[in-house]
């Protein structure tokens, strides 16, 4: 996935991320970030790497909600640590508009606490999407 977007003026493993993200393979986001995020933890970047991480890492837990086991309090952690790491960056940033993100992290946790974590919010709801928008 990450070769079919070399050559274009985002890095491949920047763009993987959407592209998994978008088809609901959360834990394959997170992965394919995770290398961009390693390189620049400590710079610019970092914490917005981080975030986004944070973000496919909560749907992760979402995916694994169920009956026996409920993944949605942690789900809403990484939302939380996703919008803390998130926050310091411009409304838009890297192509992606960093205020829709937030909005959408604002609107999944609201989600979350109004089932008080009990209802798949994922079964319930259409998946999130993240677009990136012309700089």
């Amino acid at each position: 996935m990450i070769e079919s977007h070399r050559g274009r003026p985002h890095d491949a493993h920047y763009l993987a991320y959407f592209e998994c993200f978008n088809t609901g393979l959360y834990y394959e986001a997170h992965d394919v970030l995770e290398e961009l995020w390693l390189e620049d933890k400590e710079g610019s970047r970092g914490n917005f790497y981080k975030g986004l991480i944070q973000l496919a890492g909560a749907f992760v837990h979402m995916q694994k909600h169920s009956a026996i086991r409920p993944r949605l309090r942690p789900a809403a952690a990484l939302l939380k640590l996703s919008r803390q790491n998130l926050t310091g960056y411009p409304r838009l940033y890297e192509a992606l508009s960093v205020a829709a993100v937030l909005a959408m992290i604002e609107r999944w946790l609201e989600v979350l606490e109004a089932s008080r974590f009990e209802v798949d919010p994922l079964g319930e709801h259409e998946a999130p999407r993240l677009h990136l928008v012309r700089e």
